[in-house]
């Protein structure tokens, strides 16, 4: 069995300290994965969705964001290896955090609205890798060469994200990527009024693809709709799905995935 990740072991810490048991609203009482959080009978846990990435990402999470089954920063872990996952306070902060912030290997990007941060702060695109010396004065916005990109991601509903963004000054000296979607959400696990809410998934797959993590963030978008499809075939007592157009292209993912781990090239699959 795989070592938990970051965001499941963030959930056994939660539940550590639980006073009561966490019950989900409309969740079912059956046993349930340890690995994939699906009942038994709905189990994901035989696709291989982890994919090599340049960049990292930083799930800050709201308290119990890491219990739900409808979380998809659980998602990012299982496909990002570098997934970091601490859980929010209003009054402390984890020493963890703080040091892997200031930890010279990773340029961290807070990902939020601009229209909530000074101008200054602000872009609308990932930085770019570039070679030393290259961006001497920083004015190109990159990444210099042996950093890695960290999207610091806040989980949480949208009122959680706005009082965490406001509320954690350790974050305030970080830029900020503001993403500018031209497409919808497809997220149906959790109700939004509103068209441009994406879940955490979904902005994690768009800040790989402008990293230039094009292949992981093809497989997070692909994962996020596996998992949705046994979420709610699950909810509603019915068999999933293994051919949909989604669990192929998981597939396909994972074989270039492997390919790229082996150092063969993909177009020889």
């Amino acid at each position: 069995m795989k070592p938990p990740h970051a965001v499941a072991r963030l959930r056994t810490a939660r539940i550590a300290r639980s006073v009561k048991p966490f019950r989900a609203r409309g969740g079912s009482q059956q046993p349930h994965c340890a690995g994939c959080r699906l009942i038994l009978s709905h189990c994901m846990c035989h696709l291989e969705p982890r994919v090599p990435t340049r960049a990292g990402v930083c799930l800050l999470m709201a308290d119990i964001e890491a219990l739900k089954p409808s979380n998809t920063g659980w998602l990012i872990a299982d496909v990002v290896p570098d997934t970091f996952a601490f859980g929010w306070a209003r009054t402390e902060v984890d020493p963890a955090l703080l040091a892997l912030l200031a930890d010279p290997q990773w340029l961290p990007v807070l990902v939020f609205p601009g229209e909530f941060a000074p101008a200054e702060r602000v872009m609308t695109h990932a930085p770019q890798p570039v070679a030393d010396g290259d961006d001497a004065d920083g004015s190109s916005g990159g990444v210099a060469s042996g950093k890695r990109l960290l999207f610091v991601l806040l989980d949480a509903t949208w009122a959680e994200a706005r009082k965490m963004f406001r509320k954690s000054p350790y974050l305030d000296k970080l830029p900020i990527l503001s993403l500018e979607p031209e497409q919808v959400s497809r997220y149906r696990l959790r109700r939004s009024r509103r068209d441009d809410h994406f879940c955490t998934a979904e902005v994690a797959a768009m800040c790989l693809e402008q990293g230039g993590d094009a292949l992981a963030a093809s497989m997070l978008g692909a994962y996020l709709d596996v998992y949705s499809h046994h979420y709610l075939q699950a909810k509603n007592q019915r068999p999933a799905l293994t051919d949909t157009p989604a669990h192929v292209a998981v597939h396909a993912a994972a074989a270039l995935a492997a390919a790229l781990r082996e150092n063969q090239s993909p177009s020889a699959l």
